[in-house]
């Protein structure tokens, strides 16, 4: 698959999951909870395809079990403090991993890349979880709809089939664009927090769109797919971060 088509794919995908993760929020908590659980489900199996990693179904499994946990817990966490309990599904899933590894015996193909890739792809799907919380901070017209806008508008932008050097600067600018217009006349957050939050997602997603760029390598169809939902299904921490720290 050449990379502009794989490009393309890859963000209409990813947009699909981004509209399911903040969509589901206006059926409330556990709605939302299935919404980012099949996106988590997604990213987790499609993980190893991406990178080519050996034992593809097992690690999706555990990279996949990993992200619907941490979305569970922020979804049963009583507040303020949701993703708490996300740096231990982070660590056990990172165990997990290793358990893998090690279950896989001494003298096995790509053991060490198996180990740090699978392991990135279980703290790619565990920030996902933060779409939830964000929804249950400020409620699904505040944050979370500034930040599911500009993740569109970003992946939109890194769909051109353009130089990075000319569409990371693009995504950044629109997306920080598009954020504040959002708060103004969707929300209530004010123009300096939501801008914040649209240039850092942009600036996120063209790095993603940069580091992807650079494969040359053809990808199986799960792989496309975890090309696109992993990082923008891992700005839902972003969301959440900034939403604690600008808006609350």
């Amino acid at each position: 698959m050449k990379s502009w088509v794989r490009s393309v794919a890859g963000g209409a995908i990813a947009i699909a999951g981004t509209a399911l993760a903040v969509g589901s929020s206006l059926g409330g908590p556990v709605v939302q909870l299935a919404g980012v659980a099949a996106v988590a489900v997604a990213v987790g199996f499609g993980w190893p395809h991406f990178l080519g990693i050996p034992a593809r179904k097992t690690n999706g499994a555990v990279i996949a079990l990993a992200g619907v946990a941490s979305a569970s817990a922020v979804t049963f966490t009583p507040g303020p403090e949701l993703l708490s309990w996300t740096p231990l599904a982070i660590a056990v899933g990172v165990m997990a991993v290793v358990v893998v590894q090690l279950l896989r015996g001494t003298g096995q193909s790509h053991r060490l890349e198996s180990a740090f890739g699978a392991s990135a792809g279980v703290l790619l799907c565990c920030l996902g979880s933060g779409w939830i919380g964000t929804a249950r901070l400020t409620g699904a017209g505040s944050m979370l709809l500034v930040a599911g806008i500009s993740t569109v508008v970003a992946l939109l932008i890194g769909m051109i089939r353009w130089p990075d050097t000319i569409v990371a600067p693009l995504a950044i600018v629109f997306a920080g664009l598009a954020a504040p217009l959002a708060g103004l006349v969707l929300t209530g957050i004010s123009v300096l927090p939501a801008t914040i939050a649209g240039v850092v997602i942009g600036a996120v997603l063209a790095a993603f769109r940069r580091l992807n760029s650079t494969r040359s390598i053809r990808l199986a169809p799960f792989g496309v797919v975890a090309l696109g939902l992993a990082p923008a299904f891992a700005v839902g921490s972003i969301a959440y971060f900034l939403d604690r720290m600008l808006v609350v």
